[in-house]
């Protein structure tokens, strides 16, 4: 995007966790969380497809964990809401197919760590960590907001069935904010799409997604201008892996910043730590956060690129879009004396193994990023940057 343009209108998307490649996504992920709940080192590289009753696992698995891979894949299916055959997606009746082996030891001899050698990255590639001061949670309010809608109407689907069961589980949301100045004021357009049983009148669900756009847009951001689009083909009762073919690590756009910031290109889910594709985004995010946090950027964009099998990264890059109060190139530095960019760091650092009152399933749904719980979401290290700008102060 054009940083010397203020006035302008940006979109992201949203799904809800029973859009078919988040279905995908938290079955990849809670077979992660299962192996490394027996084994800490597993090495995990699954991935899901699922379509019309009929569930595909495969990929790299090497762990000394006894997992039952059907019983987790069609308990996460359960949890969804997919529980109705006639639906075409069912936890009960779905066909579970495995085809699993092991990582490759042509990978494996770069990673793993020696006695005279660190524990190298799993892949070459680039990743990216952003912030910025538009929501408290120092996300672009663009996804956040759309997150939230379909976050909501799936609470309210699970939690009030005998008011909301009509709803059902797969949704998508989209909201457009308009920026003044370079800063968001107005909520413009709200597209939402959500499934619902086959009589449920089209008012009831439009009249629901205004009352839910309502409870969490911040008041003045909804005003008279804004144009909602509910349902807009008139219709939504097949969906799912029914309707639509789910894959894990198709969403990574909206598992990060909905477009608003850069992304690498790799995806998150089924992917165990010594995969920089993942851990060494949370990492990014966790120092853009902590930037932006402490003051020193109103916006905060990092990248950090790996060649595999090394531990160190081969290149830092900060770009604050002129908010900084410490230069760049100063920022890189700081990042190097703050924070261990390995691969055994970052796990180390966030906790990436051991996952203390959390797991991997719950960040495949509703974004990795600007949700409480997680550790790459913790300012824990303002104090630590503000000691190191000093240094660097003019």
């Amino acid at each position: 995007m054009n940083q010397l343009r203020k006035d302008y209108l940006f979109t992201s998307e949203s799904v809800s966790e029973g859009h078919p490649d988040k279905v995908a996504d938290q079955i990849s992920d809670a077979i992660l969380d299962a192996c490394m709940e027996q084994d800490k080192e597993s090495r995990v590289a699954l991935e899901t497809l699922c379509t019309t009753d009929f569930i595909l696992l495969a990929g790299e698995i090497t762990t000394t964990a006894n997992v039952d891979w059907e019983r987790i894949a069609r308990g996460v299916v359960r949890d969804i809401g997919y529980t109705d055959p006639e639906l075409g997606f069912s936890a009960d009746t779905a066909e579970v197919l495995l085809k699993i082996h092991r990582q490759s030891p042509d990978i494996a001899q770069g990673v793993d760590a020696g006695k005279n050698k660190a524990q190298g990255a799993g892949d070459q590639g680039m990743m990216f960590g952003f912030a910025c001061t538009e929501t408290d949670a120092l996300m672009p309010a663009p996804i956040y907001y759309a997150h939230r809608i379909v976050a909501e109407l799936a609470r309210l689907r699970k939690t009030e069935p005998e008011k909301y069961g009509f709803l059902r589980p797969d949704a998508k949301s989209q909201v457009s904010v308009r920026y003044e100045n370079d800063r968001p004021v107005a909520v413009d357009a709200i597209v939402v799409s959500t499934q619902h049983t086959e009589d449920t009148p089209h008012e009831k669900i439009e009249s629901l997604v205004r009352k839910v756009a309502a409870d969490v847009i911040p008041a003045g951001f909804l005003t008279e201008r804004t144009v909602f689009f509910v349902n807009p083909t008139g219709k939504f009762v097949i969906g799912g892996p029914a309707g639509d073919t789910g894959l894990t690590g198709r969403k990574i756009v909206v598992d990060t910043y909905g477009g608003r910031g850069l992304h690498g290109g790799g995806c998150f889910s089924g992917k165990d730590p010594s995969k920089v594709d993942r851990s060494a985004a949370y990492i990014c995010r966790y120092i853009a956060k902590n930037i932006v946090k402490a003051g020193l950027a109103d916006r905060c964009q990092i990248q950090v690129a790996y060649a595999i099998g090394v531990a160190e990264p081969v290149s830092i890059f900060v770009d604050t879009f002129g908010t900084g109060k410490v230069g760049n190139h100063a920022l890189e530095k700081i990042i190097r004396e703050v924070f261990d960019m390995t691969p055994a760091g970052i796990t180390e650092t966030l906790g990436l193994k051991e996952r203390k009152g959390w797991t991997y399933r719950q960040t495949a749904a509703y974004g990795h990023f600007g949700r409480e719980g997680f550790p790459w979401e913790a300012t824990d290290k303002v104090d630590a940057l503000l000691e190191a700008a000093k240094r660097y102060a003019d």
